[in-house]
């Protein structure tokens, strides 16, 4: 793997964290430095551990990670999308709202984005040429995958700020479902490719 592949490979993870990065800075409307890194930190850091994990663990448990990876996502995401969708139209004020970051919210999400990433740590296992071909390899592109995302994350919630503002209940809406879609779209993707 050279480092344009894994600048790639780094971008298409974070994208799906991207989406949800979005959708959260969309509810909360107006969001801190902090708050901002809480978000962009968890995504980054599941990113990150994802592929260590699955490179970890490839030659135990690669078959049944690759069977279950897209349904666990979706399951997750369709869960927190419909729960959004469910307080929107249940009438229920913005301050009674789950806040998308509660830790239980937040670790979902960034647990559902980043299961794809244990499958590219299993994939590094497997191959390992170029910047895997040192021992600890998988480490700095685990590093390079968590702090993209995070980079990626932190415009993410700002840009939902922005919009979110612009749109209100309409950006809740909208906001949950992308988290939905982008369940469909990981669960599609598995099943027919």
């Amino acid at each position: 793997m050279d480092w344009l592949t894994l600048l790639l490979i780094a971008i298409g993870l974070s994208t799906d964290a991207f989406a949800v990065s979005i959708s959260n800075g969309i509810f909360l409307g107006r969001a801190t430095p902090l708050q901002s890194c809480k978000v962009a930190g968890a995504f980054g850091l599941f990113q990150g551990i994802m592929p260590i994990f699955g490179y970890l663990l490839a030659s135990l448990f690669a078959a049944q990670i690759v069977a279950v990876d897209h349904w666990i996502a979706f399951g997750l995401l369709a869960f927190i999308g419909g729960k959004m969708l469910w307080e929107v139209f249940r009438g229920e004020e913005e301050h009674g709202q789950e806040n998308p970051l509660q830790w239980k919210t937040l670790l979902l999400s960034a647990v559902a984005t980043s299961i794809d990433a244990m499958a590219v740590g299993v994939t590094m296992a497997l191959g390992r040429t170029g910047l895997l071909e040192h021992d600890l390899g998988f480490l700095l592109c685990a590093a390079v995958i968590a702090l993209v995302t995070f980079a990626l994350c932190l415009i993410g919630v700002q840009l939902g700020c922005k919009t979110g503002s612009c749109f209100g209940r309409r950006a809740q809406i909208a906001g949950g479902l992308v988290l939905i879609g982008i369940g469909v779209k990981i669960l599609l993707e598995h099943l027919l490719g």
